[in-house]
């Protein structure tokens, strides 16, 4: 069936300027965190009531250590007695006063790191029996704040992460500054070269009015991050949204660095023709042995045609873009994630729109981009959407490939649970794109316990080609399915697989819990992102997820910002968990028409 277009959500009056872009790429310069002064916790430049009042938060539990406001906890122990509690606030208040100086000599204090477990009673269902361990971890690494203040978006507010590592190089970019009805006021990013080890962080050049140089564009969102390892350029892909003042278009860009994503230049286009396109993601063919080695792809949705999917390719490091391409039968769909395997084979899985009901479909190209294959169904992809207006309500894949091109696809899905009253997170796999395994349940929790997984962030790495794939899993979770705004708690989970994900380690809460008032507002519900990310450092096995999160506002002033776990937290450390068949005595609820995704 037919799918109707998706409502355009610009048609409102949006920021009517008229910019002029700066053609020359001119480079934005990232900026490492600049060292605090004693007892400057929130990182404002300045020692005054406002630190006060975060550290006693902490000391009584309503701030966690490390998560924005509390950006600085080791200039927190100002009275130097190794603790940070009541007794530095109070000095902290003292000061800004006039009581007592502000200039104090800081003693060591550092996050506590401090875990959990808690078992869950074993079940059996069709022969399989799981049992799962939750371990909670509160210290986390602070990648990104938002520094915006612009009164037309939320502040401060980071969404929708993506990572991507190549070497001991890693790059995120995400949204920041989130508007209601679609996009942000600028991408920023985080870049690391020593294995994740350390951070710089910056913001685009060229794209809005709050970027530096400022750019034609309203917004920007979706922010997607690929490596050309064949021309050494890293690429941010995004949307462009309302390119002066057309308030009908979104483009596809990319914004491109040549010095190890340190330093980018300002947006090249992808598509801009006036129309509204959507979830873009790149790749490129970084395999050297390969027909098309250098090659990248970028797939998005063209929505004033129906979620037309559309795929470009360019043949020279993201600096030139080919016409956009359909599939042979002209299909639609969203949020698809481009793979390409050794012999240059790119394979696409992606959420189809033309059934009545959500289908993860593929297609393929063997010509390196000429031309694209019609879509397979691999699954139905049976949904349950989270409770309370989370913003989640399409099973977006996450998709990755080994060494030898075995192509992982996971989504969030409800087959297992009896009448669909929850999701878990499901996986399937192909070595061709167009043949996939059935649809295996991963076991983060036993069916029926009452979790609700969504929004995957898979990562696979292999070491050889003979040994099996390690497969690293992040992604949001509600403990309790049927929870009420009031009870509805939003935690980060990780799991890992060190045998192809035949079998899987315990679940990590890495994060959490989140309220969801805490959250950035959309017109599509309260937004940590459409997708996450999660990638594994080639060098040494270890994994970097990156997720938003979200601490208690200071009144109107949101504290949503991009962060990761530390890299001794998450290490392939795999488990004996099986992957599980769908039981027989589990009926799928009714199938609920496809609602129209919502834009950016």
């Amino acid at each position: 069936m037919r799918r109707r277009n998706r409502p355009f959500i610009f048609l409102v009056p949006l920021l009517r300027l008229t910019l002029t872009l700066v053609v020359a790429a001119q480079p934005v310069h990232a900026t490492a965190v600049a060292a605090a002064p004693c007892g400057d916790v929130n990182g404002d430049g300045v020692v005054n009531i406002g630190d006060a009042l975060v550290v006693a938060q902490f000391d009584v539990g309503l701030r966690q250590c490390g998560v924005a406001p509390f950006i600085h906890p080791e200039v927190c122990d100002v009275n130097g007695d190794g603790a940070c509690n009541i007794g530095d606030a109070l000095r902290m208040a003292q000061c800004d006063v006039g009581l007592i100086s502000c200039t104090f000599t800081c003693g060591a204090f550092t996050c506590p790191s401090t875990t959990s477990t808690t078992t869950s009673t074993a079940t059996t269902t069709s022969s399989t029996t799981t049992t799962s361990t939750s371990t909670t971890t509160t210290s986390l690494v602070l990648l990104s704040t938002d520094p915006y203040t612009n009164p037309t978006s939320q502040h401060q507010t980071e969404v929708e992460p993506d990572i991507f590592a190549f070497g001991n190089t890693v790059v995120s970019a995400f949204q920041v500054g989130r508007f209601f009805d679609g996009g942000a006021s600028n991408i920023g990013f985080a870049t690391s070269t020593d294995g994740g080890n350390s951070f710089a962080k910056g913001f685009l050049p060229g794209t809005t009015p709050f970027s530096t140089p400022a750019g034609i564009y309203a917004r920007v969102s979706d922010a997607s991050v690929a490596f050309d390892a064949h021309h050494a350029v890293w690429i941010i892909s995004y949307l462009g949204i309302v390119p002066a003042g057309n308030t009908s278009e979104v483009d596809v860009l990319v914004s491109r660095s040549m010095d190890g994503g340190l330093t980018w230049g300002n947006p090249v286009v992808v598509k801009a023709d006036g129309d509204f396109n959507d979830k873009n993601w790149t790749v490129c063919d970084n395999t050297t042995s390969s027909p098309f080695y250098g090659n990248c792809y970028t797939e998005f949705d063209d929505a004033t045609l129906g979620d037309l999917i559309q795929m470009s390719t360019s043949p020279d490091g993201g600096l030139t873009w080919g016409p956009a391409l359909a599939t042979a039968d002209g299909a639609h769909g969203i949020g698809g994630q481009p793979l390409v395997q050794p012999s240059g084979r790119v394979v696409v899985p992606i959420v189809g729109l033309d059934s009545p009901v959500f289908t993860i479909s593929s297609f393929i190209s063997t010509n390196g981009g000429a031309s694209w294959s019609n879509p397979l169904v691999v699954s139905e992809a049976d949904f349950h959407a989270p409770n309370e207006g989370l913003r989640a309500g399409v099973p977006l894949p996450s998709a990755e490939t080994d060494n030898t091109g075995k192509a992982y696809v996971v989504w969030s899905d409800c087959r297992f649970e009896l009448g669909c009253n929850a999701s878990d997170l499901v996986l399937s796999t192909s070595t061709d794109g167009l043949n996939w395994t059935s649809v295996k349940r991963i076991p983060i929790a036993p069916v029926g316990s009452g979790f609700d997984v969504f929004i995957p962030g898979l990562a696979v790495a292999q070491q050889t080609a003979a040994a099996p794939a390690q497969l690293a899993l992040t992604f949001y979770y509600y403990p309790e399915a049927n929870c009420t705004p009031a009870t509805c708690q939003l935690d980060v989970g990780f799991i890992s697989s060190t045998d192809g994900g035949t079998s899987w380690s315990k679940e990590v809460q890495l994060a959490g819990p989140t309220q969801l008032a805490w959250l950035a507002n959309t017109d599509a519900g309260v937004m940590v992102g459409d997708y996450i990310s999660t990638s594994i450092i080639p060098s040494d096995g270890l994994v970097l997820p990156v997720f938003a999160l979200a601490s208690l506002p200071n009144g109107s002033t949101l504290h949503e910002a991009t962060y990761t776990a530390p890299r001794q937290v998450v290490g392939l450390f795999g488990g004996t968990n099986p992957l599980e068949s769908p039981p027989t005595l589990v009926v799928p609820g009714p199938t609920v028409p496809i609602p129209a995704p919502t834009a950016q």
